[in-house]
């Protein structure tokens, strides 16, 4: 029972920014777990296509780069999914950026920039692939959305990354919207709010000692995300194990929004 539960077997995925990072450990997990292929993008070509290489060790991963924050890109996938697919059973807006800089010099491009591409882009997306998400989802075998929130978007600090908290904010939001209007169609919507976790995003903070063992001393369970805990999660959601589950915000971070 347990490994059918959990099991991807013969689903076929999409993962936005699946080259590196928490998108390249869900699809980690995703084939590890049985999925029959998991297609990745990211705006960076050659590093989507090595990415990919290097993934299908574990399963069948295909790139298909592209920049989903921009019409054409985002078209592309689309066209591209419709030609090889008649139909896709998982969703993984993960493709996500930010923008540091101080209240009083924090720019207008650096706020809509981070708003297309982390909220903007997974919306739409998940409009266009809602027709492929809808092909073979019933009762017993549901679609499945997973956006990519943060705790940024719970918490009520923004450390200077002011357009990347209001945008998780508003992903999560998102979320539970898009789980009320597709779930008589028989896809479910949920997020995931990480914490830390090693990425190109965090490299300012684990790459500075003092910094980053402060900031594990306001972590209650002491340590940073590893890839199995993503991905154990994503599984989850994505699979029989998660099939009452939708429109809800899963932290997982160690703790952190209990005491943040």
């Amino acid at each position: 029972m347990i490994e059918s539960l959990f099991s991807m077997q013969d689903k076929v995925c999409v993962v936005t920014g699946g080259s590196r990072g928490l998108g390249a450990f869900i699809t980690q997990g995703f084939l590890e777990s049985g999925a029959k292929r998991v297609y990745i993008t990211a705006r960076k070509a050659e590093a989507c296509i090595e990415a990919a290489e290097e993934l299908s060790q574990y399963g069948e991963c295909i790139a298909i780069p592209g920049d989903v924050a921009t019409s054409e890109g985002l078209q592309n996938l689309v066209a591209e999914l419709t030609k090889r697919e008649d139909s896709i059973d998982v969703l993984v807006n993960n493709a996500g950026t930010g923008w540091g800089a101080p209240f009083g010099q924090f720019p207008e491009k650096g706020w809509d920039k981070v708003m297309d591409i982390n909220v903007k882009a997974p919306f739409f997306l998940t409009q266009a692939l809602a027709p492929l998400l809808k092909q073979n989802a019933d009762e017993k075998n549901t679609a499945s959305v997973i956006n990519i929130g943060s705790i940024a978007g719970i918490a009520g600090h923004a450390l200077d990354n002011f357009s990347y908290a209001a945008s998780k904010s508003a992903i999560h939001q998102l979320t539970r919207v898009l789980a009320t209007e597709l779930a008589s169609d028989h896809v479910r919507v949920n997020a995931i709010a990480p914490g830390r976790f090693y990425s190109k995003l965090t490299e300012f903070l684990s790459n500075d000692k003092e910094a980053f063992d402060a900031e594990m001393e306001t972590i209650p369970m002491r340590r940073w995300g590893e890839p199995t805990d993503i991905a154990g999660v994503a599984i989850m959601l994505s699979s029989k194990a998660g099939a009452f589950i939708t429109g809800q915000i899963l932290p997982v971070d160690g703790g952190t929004t209990l005491v943040n």
